[in-house]
């Protein structure tokens, strides 16, 4: 059976690491297209991460409706994005605007678990380890 701060660590690091890897794909790559304006979107769902975390103030429960939050922002970008029809315009195929929806909230939600386990483990964990 994992600790609670094990658990705490991995959402951490499936939370930044999805974090990174996203704020690579929509610059080096795009995600819409080819980086250019639609990917900006994307910026709602790294503040709504951002936001939350504050609000969460890095403990396990609210971390957990912090990413789960996030999942869903970038659920709705992916949304919105279709719904105006930036697949024709800027490039990316349906598929392709899904299946990096999925994934990256995929991750999102993975992370958001790890921390309601954290949190279901008794985890009083913070920065710097205190309660």
């Amino acid at each position: 059976m994992k600790s609670a701060t094990t658990y705490y660590r991995l959402a951490i690091a499936v939370a930044v690491g999805t974090v990174l890897f996203l704020v690579w794909g929509i610059g080096a790559l795009g995600i819409i297209g080819d980086g250019g304006r639609p990917d900006r979107m994307y910026a709602g769902v790294l503040a709504v991460c951002a936001v939350g975390t504050v609000l969460a103030r890095l403990r396990p429960r609210g971390m957990a409706l912090a990413l789960l939050a996030t999942a869903v922002a970038q659920a709705l970008v992916a949304v919105l994005a279709l719904a105006a029809g930036l697949q024709h315009t800027e490039g990316a195929s349906v598929i392709e605007i899904l299946g990096l929806t999925a994934m990256y909230a995929g991750l999102f939600c993975l992370s958001a678990w790890l921390f309601r386990r954290a949190a279901e483990q008794g985890a009083a964990v913070a920065v710097g380890g205190r309660a």
